[in-house]
């Protein structure tokens, strides 16, 4: 989880489309770098599966606490509402938020069922429940498989996304991309063409799309395949989220940290 949210302070400042890099090298943490609404309700399903498991609940609840984030103009529309209804949102929100998933839950059928609850009372289009699912599992097979032959041709199959591709053959007429079929199987072959959680967040970065949800998603991915962040990083984590959200994000790591070293 931690992991995700770094991926997420890391793009936060190539976010904008006119920021955008294609390079792998950059300085991994810049003083602009900030936590956006992907963290937000990366913490909010975290928050969920602590308590009750009522993630639309969490969601609506903690993008009203914290209201000035990123969020897109259909999702604000939504958490702005006193009765918020589902939206058709094929968007790459409902995979950017759904990592707690793929470290908490033990199988396959469990991870796919509670992919699809965080997603589906905004993101209830086919696309945008498949991107959420196919992200929740990548997590899961990362951290249980450990094999990224494994991660691949499961997705694959599962979801008919196309993995077969390199870095080096997407990132030069990759563009900005906020949708869950155009970023979550680039996400995934961030991690796939990696060589460490670094590696893979740079990776993810580079792409130059939409480079914050990008690289949250690998994120997560690569730390249940890599193990737990750097301590480098984690302190970043730490000193940038707010004490509210670090507490959480700490509790969920401390109930689930044995998902590191399944």
């Amino acid at each position: 989880m931690i992991g995700a949210i770094a991926g997420d302070i890391i793009g936060s400042v190539y976010e904008n489309r006119r920021k955008q890099i294609k390079s792998k090298n950059f300085p991994l943490f810049q003083p602009a770098c900030h936590f956006t609404d992907d963290s937000i309700l990366i913490v909010a399903v975290a928050q969920a599966i602590l308590t009750d498991r009522d993630y639309r609940k969490a969601v609506w609840d903690f993008s009203r606490r914290y209201p000035d984030h990123g969020y897109g103009k259909e999702f604000a529309r939504w958490f702005r509402s006193p009765d918020p209804k589902p939206y058709g949102s094929y968007g790459n929100g409902s995979a950017m938020r759904v990592s707690p998933v793929g470290f908490a839950f033990g199988t396959v059928d469990d991870v796919l069922r509670e992919a699809t609850q965080t997603a589906e009372f905004t993101h209830n289009h086919p696309e945008g429940i498949k991107g959420a699912q196919a992200t929740a599992l990548a997590v899961f097979l990362a951290r249980t498989a450990r094999d990224k032959d494994i991660v691949r041709a499961e997705i694959a199959a599962r979801f008919g996304y196309d993995l077969g591709c390199t870095m080096d053959e997407i990132r030069p007429d990759y563009g900005f991309n906020e949708s869950c079929q155009g970023t979550v199987p680039e996400a995934i072959i961030a991690f796939l063409d990696s060589s460490s959680y670094e590696d893979a967040v740079r990776n993810a970065v580079s792409l130059g799309g939409d480079s914050d949800t990008l690289a949250c998603i690998t994120g997560g991915i690569a730390e249940a395949f890599y193990g737990p962040v750097p301590p480098s990083i984690r302190q970043k984590v730490l000193e940038i989220l707010t004490p509210e959200l670090w507490e959480i994000t700490e509790a969920f790591c401390a109930k689930y940290r044995s998902a590191l070293s399944t």
